[in-house]
């Protein structure tokens, strides 16, 4: 008799670890559907995007393995915005609802996030919901000019995108006449309405194949066991209470990012007190931001093989004074909010690198280096014959510097980190724009110097093939503050941005490359770890091989 139980039991358990290992399947196709069917470069080339499936609550079950962390966690609490807005008793087959609000999505207006209920026998059994960042989203866009969020684009609170399956036009014609790309961003918002129904369809399949009508049962096994796991590994860190400080480059002013870890038994808090104020700028970060990746900055250390859903993340708490820099209230300026909250991570890592040394990297470039051009009639000049053949086009070329070296081996080159997201083809960008790129290389010896080197950065020089101006919208950080190694490694190499023709541009702000003259971009490098003296003979001979300096 108990041998019998004890067999069922096991049974039951290898069918929900089963069922979970398919539910994080069927998120995954999800966000393969939506890189197939976008229409702009950051989802279908970068992967600039999130996925997942929640409970009716609200609560995370799963997330793609595709994504990057600032739209993944931040989507995992804003489910529960939408639930609020419209309940789920209230919800049709058919439904989806859709925001782009800064405070209850994922931090700026060029995100939008999706919400699809699954029904099951006349009952929400679950519900999906995808993120994406659209090209453009009218008013000045991403940059720091804006000095509210109003300037910054179209602001769409939580509303029906699609109620029993017939979309809004309205809205459609809305966001349609006040974006500059309009073709690109309804093709991104339908990408998200086919991929979320996807999503619904294969977790229909699931739940017939295995004989479920609810999820209920399934989600409290995948909260409690994470949650479970999540307590384990944090109860292995030593208790204590663990400050850091790192300062970057702002806008107008440096920006001090204060932060404390403190390791307690049942959960890890970060404190953000003493970190600075809102800026003027459009580089302000809503909370929900913050707590993306911040919470993605510790889960790098403690538990990182664990999944990331609701019962996970519940033992990261963050907190952020309202109205520093970090906690930014409506309606500030928030565009450009992923300049700092990039660097989360690293400050985060410089706590834990005290409690855990053996597991934390140097800082890296960490902050996308993202290349944001514009040209057209606007910018080709007066000549009535320069306006009339000029093309317009708007693009972003993600890009990322070096990372930072890491405990046990080399940094990586040209990877971004903490974002996630792959770098643009240039010829993708070619095809798409009338800019040709001269050059695309590792920019050599900007990884900085030690036991381990920091990853190197990488050069991008481009212009416009006509010989026209053009417009760069510079969103760039570690210019004046470069990566810090740790352990006793060197800095890596600080960012520059410059013309071909020699003047230094601006790290942030429009800026106009002169017609005939080339953008050169030099991105950052990560810092090294542990003391150059300690590399060892074998690494150093190829280091010389490579012609690498400073070991």
């Amino acid at each position: 008799m108990s041998s019998a139980v004890g067999t069922n039991n096991v049974m039951s358990g290898i069918r929900r670890q089963l069922m979970w290992n398919r539910l994080i399947s069927v998120v995954e196709e999800l966000a393969q559907t939506l890189i197939r069917t976008a229409f702009s470069t950051s989802t279908r080339e970068a992967g600039d995007l999130a996925a997942g499936v929640f409970s009716p609550d609200g609560r995370m079950m799963a997330q793609a393995i595709t994504g990057t962390p600032g739209h993944i966690n931040s989507m995992a609490m804003a489910v529960g915005h939408f639930i609020k807005e419209y309940p789920v008793n209230t919800m049709q087959p058919g439904d989806v609802f859709i925001t782009n609000d800064p405070w209850l999505a994922s931090g700026h207006l060029n995100d939008f996030t999706v919400v699809s209920p699954a029904h099951l026998d006349g009952r929400v059994v679950a519900m999906f919901a995808a993120t994406v960042h659209v090209v453009d989203i009218g008013g000045l866009g991403v940059g720091t000019e804006a000095r509210d969020v109003h300037q910054e684009g179209l602001y769409v609170p939580i509303m029906p995108l699609a109620r029993a399956g017939r979309i809004d036009e309205t809205l459609l014609r809305m966001i349609r006449a006040n974006v500059r790309e309009p073709m690109q961003v309804e093709g991104d918002l339908h990408s998200l309405i086919v991929s979320n129904q996807g999503g619904i369809d294969r977790l229909l399949e699931m739940m017939h194949e295995f004989g479920q009508t609810d999820l209920g049962e399934l989600a409290d096994y995948i909260f409690t066991t994470s949650r479970q796991a999540m307590l384990k590994a944090i109860r292995e860190l030593p208790r204590g209470r663990y400050e850091n400080r790192m300062t970057i480059d702002g806008f107008d002013n440096p920006v001090d990012i204060v932060v404390a870890a403190t390791i307690e038994d049942d959960r890890i808090l970060i404190d953000f007190d003493g970190t600075s104020s809102l800026s003027q700028a459009g580089i302000n970060v809503p909370k929900c931001y913050t707590d993306a990746y911040t919470s993605f900055g510790v889960r790098c250390v403690v538990g990182p093989r664990i999944p990331n859903n609701a019962g996970s993340l519940e033992l990261v708490q963050v907190v952020a004074p309202e109205g520093c820099i970090l906690n930014a209230p409506y309606p500030a300026p928030v565009a450009a909010r992923h300049m700092i909250g990039q660097m989360l991570p690293d400050a985060v890592l410089g706590c834990l690198f005290q409690a855990a040394p053996e597991r934390v990297p140097a800082e890296g470039a960490s902050c996308l280096w993202n290349i944001r051009v514009a040209g057209g009639p606007e910018t080709a000049g007066l000549a009535p014959e320069l306006r009339r053949n000029s093309r317009r086009f708007a693009i972003t070329t993600f890009n990322a510097g070096g990372a930072g070296a890491r405990p046990i081996s080399d940094g990586l080159s040209a990877t971004s980190f903490p974002a996630g997201v792959r770098n643009v083809p240039l010829e993708i960008v070619e095809t798409m724009t009338p800019l040709v790129f001269w050059r695309k290389e590792l920019r050599e010896n900007s990884g900085g110097a030690g036991k381990w080197r920091g990853g190197d950065g990488q050069i991008i020089e481009l212009a416009h093939a006509a010989g026209e101006p053009f417009m760069l919208n510079a969103t760039f950080e570690r210019v004046d503050n470069p990566a810090r190694g740790r352990a006793g490694g060197a800095p890596g190499a600080a960012g520059v941005v410059r013309l071909a023709s020699g003047p230094k541009l601006k790290a942030k702000g429009r800026q106009m490359v002169p017609a005939g003259d080339r953008l050169i971009v030099e991105m950052p490098g990560g810092g090294g770890y542990g003391q150059v003296a300690e590399r060892t003979p074998e690494m150093r001979q190829r280091d010389k091989a490579e012609g690498r300096l400073g070991t």
